[in-house]
């Protein structure tokens, strides 16, 4: 009976390989190796591209030294320089698009830049300084070479006459001062009367649009309290309106078509009180009675027409002389 004999090897035989010479451990990539293997560009183009990367610091290194010693500011002056001694200097300035103002003061801003070279003009830091005139809603400046500035502006426009503290100044819509006006040379326009006032002129501009007979007779508009208007129109009479935008443009309406049916205006009230809305009173000078008031036939439902005399202003008592000793 024939045995199989198993021959046992020694017990490091796994860890050598099949001609019995010892296995050396794997050796990984190196981690850049490995990285590189994930960017899908030949090792050529990396090497390209570090190149150029290199050159550009150098380049950033080298500007930013040269701006540190003032050379680019040196260039830029000298080629100014040039420009101006080419024929390239300012020596016309324009302003174009004035109706109400004068030029001149637009010109004593730009006058600075005259003989300095075309390149040297800094035209931001001139349009800044001519916006800082209140009259100027926007201006553009360009250079028409070789040798003139050009300065475009637009004019606000005055939209009414604004008196507060004794002074009376042009405002545009949005209550922008334009300058002031003489007493005996006021414009054509409405005239707007205490603090804040100048604020609400484009408020006052809806709440007459929305009575639109009575826009060409309205004289002035005193703010009152910064919550409300008093309207005086060209005959004299007072219109006292009540607190709220969309109140007080109903008051008006009502007003109008009253005064369309019963010609209120010019009848010698001094005022008509439409704060409360339930009530429409009509204030009558000293010694009137209320039959000396017009008739009203139109008012609106629920309200109540009212007149009174307004009370006759007291004398002014004299202080007594100081009796000497």
């Amino acid at each position: 009976m024939n045995t199989a004999t198993i021959k046992r090897g020694s017990g490091r035989s796994g860890r050598t390989g099949g001609s019995g010479t010892p296995r050396r451990p794997r050796q990984g990539k190196p981690l850049g190796d490995r990285l590189l293997d994930y960017i899908p560009l030949s090792p050529a183009q990396i090497h390209k591209l570090m190149t150029w990367g290199i050159g550009l610091l150098i380049l950033a290194m080298l500007w930013f030294a040269a701006s540190f010693l003032g050379l680019p500011a040196m260039v830029g002056q000298e080629i100014s320089g040039a420009a101006g001694r080419a024929g390239f200097a300012v020596t016309k300035i324009e302003v174009r698009g004035l109706e109400r103002n004068d030029e001149m003061q637009v010109s004593d801003i730009a006058v600075k830049y005259v003989d300095r070279s075309m390149l040297s003009v800094d035209l931001d830091k001139l349009r800044a300084e001519v916006m800082t005139l209140g009259w100027v809603k926007d201006a553009r400046v360009s250079r028409r070479l070789p040798d003139a500035l050009i300065v475009d502006v637009v004019e606000r426009q005055p939209v009414a006459v604004w008196q507060h503290d004794g002074q009376l100044s042009l405002v545009d819509a949005g209550g922008i001062p334009l300058g002031s006006v003489a007493a005996n040379a006021i414009p054509d326009l409405p005239l707007v009367v205490g603090p804040e006032a100048n604020k609400q002129t484009e408020a006052l501009t809806r709440l007459m649009d929305a009575a639109p007979a009575l826009k060409p007779l309205l004289a002035g508009a005193t703010w009152i309290g910064n919550r409300r208007w008093d309207l005086r129109f060209q005959s004299g009479e007072q219109l006292m309106l009540p607190e709220g935008e969309a109140e007080a443009a109903a008051a008006l309406v009502n007003f109008a078509r009253m005064d369309g049916v019963d010609r209120l205006l010019g009848r010698g009230v001094l005022r008509f009180d439409m704060r409360d809305p339930s009530r429409f009173v009509l204030r009558l000078p000293p010694g009137h009675g209320k039959n000396d008031a017009p008739a009203i036939t139109a008012p609106s439902a629920g309200t109540a027409v009212v007149a009174s005399s307004e009370a006759p202003k007291a004398a002014a008592t004299p202080a007594p002389e100081k009796k000497e000793d």
